[in-house]
């Protein structure tokens, strides 16, 4: 089958790797469309990933092949792949946060085979089926909407709030989309590229401004028009410094995106206008069948939160760098081929 493989120093090619056998308790699945996600972006572009590797794991697709003993799954099936379940009992499952379990072992993100090819296999227990009317590549965003329910649950974020997203990107998008399905209309983006900008205005956001137009923050006092929420998706350090700056007395940071440099928190600050920051992982213990159900409901501008047009096998890494320079907003859908 066709692979995009991660071959070392920020370089990918395709190569022809074998079909992955099937296990008696999986499935085979040819994968309709993968997404690219920052954790790729990082991976490849700064040289982490172990070479040989194949990422991406924001995927659905079809069941093509079944284990001797699955049962409840046909050829056919139309499915996503939620994660692996946490303890149920440790202090984190109980809290609804099974992405962090106590009893789980870290991650390997070295060690992981993504789907960035033709074929996955799939723990059948761990599969969801795609409904009806939601198409196979749409349901390639189950994960990343997933994360954006989380990170607005993990606040107290209700109608009537201001909310600061920072970063207009894949990620800021959607958490725009979940906000204003809960009917959070006061959304102000902060991002630096004009089309980012324009794409979070239509998908829903109220205010979209470049980050130099944000106020400076007076001291031990808020800004003159603070935010209740921000939610930092950039994972740019001084976006991250510039939101804590726009908190009202008791507001909250959401560190949503990662990046490579640490931001300067300004603790002093915190404490005098007693402000909480937490970081989103992950997926609450049904992320996946809310985010089926969001993306199944219409409630959702999926033709403004995914890009039109889909990259094959070679155009991988030509995507991740035009995501590193912020030029495609919304999510870039990897179809597993190869140009004929």
């Amino acid at each position: 089958m066709p692979a995009a493989v991660y071959l070392g120093g920020g370089d990918m090619a395709v190569r022809e790797l074998p079909v992955p056998e099937v296990a008696p308790d999986q499935v085979l699945i040819e994968v309709s469309h993968c997404g690219i996600c920052g954790t790729d972006l990082h991976l490849v572009l700064e040289g982490y990933a172990r070479p040989g590797s194949v990422l991406g794991h924001e995927w659905a697709g079809e069941v093509v092949a079944v284990g001797e003993a699955v049962t409840g799954w046909e050829i056919g099936a139309r499915v996503v792949q939620e994660p692996q379940p946490g303890c149920g009992a440790c202090r984190a499952c109980r809290a609804g946060r099974p992405a962090v379990c106590l009893a789980k072992d870290p991650v390997d993100h070295l060690e992981f085979h993504g789907a960035f090819c033709r074929y996955v296999t799939a723990d059948a227990r761990r599969l969801l089926r795609v409904p009806e009317g939601l198409s196979t590549r749409a349901a390639a965003l189950t994960e990343p909407t997933a994360i954006a329910i989380h990170t607005v649950n993990l606040t107290d974020v209700a109608p009537g709030d201001r909310v600061l997203v920072t970063g207009a990107g894949p990620v800021g998008l959607l958490t725009i989309a979940v906000l204003r399905s809960r009917g959070i209309h006061d959304i102000t983006v902060s991002e630096p590229a004009a089309g980012r900008r324009a794409r979070a205005l239509a998908v829903a956001a109220a205010h979209a401004i470049s980050p130099d137009e944000l106020g400076r923050a007076p001291m031990g006092r808020p800004v003159e028009a603070p935010y209740s929420v921000a939610f930092e998706c950039s994972g740019h350090a001084r976006a991250a410094e510039a939101a804590l700056d726009q908190l009202d007395y008791a507001g909250t940071l959401v560190f949503v995106g990662t990046g490579r440099e640490q931001p300067s928190i300004n603790h002093n600050r915190m404490i005098v206008l007693e402000l909480t920051a937490i970081g989103a992982y992950n997926y609450d213990s049904d992320g996946f069948v809310a985010a089926l159900a969001l993306l199944a409901s219409g409630a959702l501008p999926l033709d403004l939160l995914i890009e039109p047009d889909d990259v094959l096998l070679d155009g991988v890494l030509g995507a991740m760098h035009r995501l590193a320079e912020g030029t495609p907003p919304g999510k870039v859908m990897v179809r597993p081929e190869v140009p004929r």
